[in-house]
């Protein structure tokens, strides 16, 4: 066994003002990165251009997708291939089976989720479009209703459903994209936690410090601007906030748990990269199926919008993908 995989003597003192500072510092910073677009798009008198939005939303689903694999699947694959731990774990890719894994049980139960909702829908007698081809941006977030026609009164008019029977495809729909949001922030949420407990405890802090700082912001501005382009009805937009909330206080509440195992945790330990390993490859399936399903996928393939945009539109988009993507698989390279 290396000797990496036996605890030294971590200092108790060390830096230990400023990684107490870190939480405040990380907080501030992953809170201004999920909520900017959320508030930012509610607010009218911030004023901030489209284009600046559709940025945001691009660049953060690149972010996604390159936190996946690099930041996800990456470290499970170095931690269950560790040589502190047995040759069992060697003879078999556990961290690629457990992403595999991850992505066929999100893929059932969204099916299971959408089924449910679309059944709904047709006992109120709404129709529904599942790839949103009949939809502008949000059509990555599941199920659309749309106008029945009525064959009494031609193609051209549409039967009036009740106020009621709307309230419910409301109440459905924004169902649909919360569990979307949902399941994307729980793979981020286990990441960020194991994040801040590396950090409380690494020797390498500043560095590690520095990098996370860019991390989660980039990080918050990808679930932020899929919490901002929810289409929700205005009782639900608390969620946006609580999503945004949620995501910012998760590294902080790593760090401080790690701080107050500072002396006794090893982040090399058998046990440490068998539970950071399992949990980084299960994350990392959930985030590749957001990223290149829900995202990739329903925003320019199934898309009518992005479908006939302008070259420079389509783009602009692209290019904003591929800047968040480039620059957290960048941050790879320390963290």
């Amino acid at each position: 066994m290396s000797d990496d995989c036996v605890l030294g003597e971590v200092p108790e003192n060390h830096l230990l003002g400023l990684r107490i500072g870190s939480v405040f510092i990380i907080l501030a910073t992953s809170t201004a990165g999920a909520l900017f677009p959320v508030l930012a798009r509610r607010t009218s008198w911030l004023n901030v251009p489209k284009a600046i939005y559709d940025l945001a939303k691009y660049f953060g689903s690149g972010v996604i997708i390159a936190t996946a694999f690099i930041h996800l699947l990456g470290a499970g694959l170095e931690e269950l291939g560790s040589d502190c731990l047995s040759d069992t774990w060697k003879i078999y890719p556990y961290a690629l089976a457990l992403c595999m894994l991850s992505i066929f049980v999100i893929f059932i139960v969204e099916l299971v989720a959408f089924r449910w909702g679309m059944s709904k829908l047709e006992k109120l007698g709404i129709a529904y479009d599942p790839h949103g081809h009949d939809t502008g941006s949000n059509a990555a977030h599941g199920p659309e209703p749309v106008s029945v026609p009525d064959p009494e009164k031609g193609n051209g008019n549409t039967d009036v459903v009740s106020q009621g029977s709307n309230q419910n495809v409301i109440v459905d729909n924004a169902a649909a994209q919360i569990i979307g949001v949902a399941i994307l922030e729980f793979g981020v949420i286990l990441h960020s936690v194991l994040i801040g407990l590396t950090l409380a405890v690494d020797l390498q802090f500043k560095t590690l410090f520095i990098v996370i700082i860019f991390h989660q912001t980039f990080e918050g501005l990808g679930v932020g601007s899929r919490l901002a382009y929810m289409k929700l009805h205005p009782k639900y937009d608390w969620t946006r906030i609580v999503g945004g909330v949620l995501y910012a206080i998760t590294t902080p509440i790593g760090i401080a748990v790690g701080l107050g195992v500072r002396t006794t945790y090893n982040p090399n330990s058998v046990t440490a990269l068998i539970v950071s390993g399992v949990l980084d490859s299960l994350s990392s399936g959930i985030l590749v199926y957001t990223g290149l399903v829900e995202l990739i996928a329903h925003e320019f393939l199934f898309n009518r919008e992005m479908m006939t945009a302008s070259n420079f539109k389509l783009a602009y988009a692209i290019t904003s993908m591929f800047a968040g993507w480039g620059l957290m698989s960048l941050l790879g390279r320390w963290a």
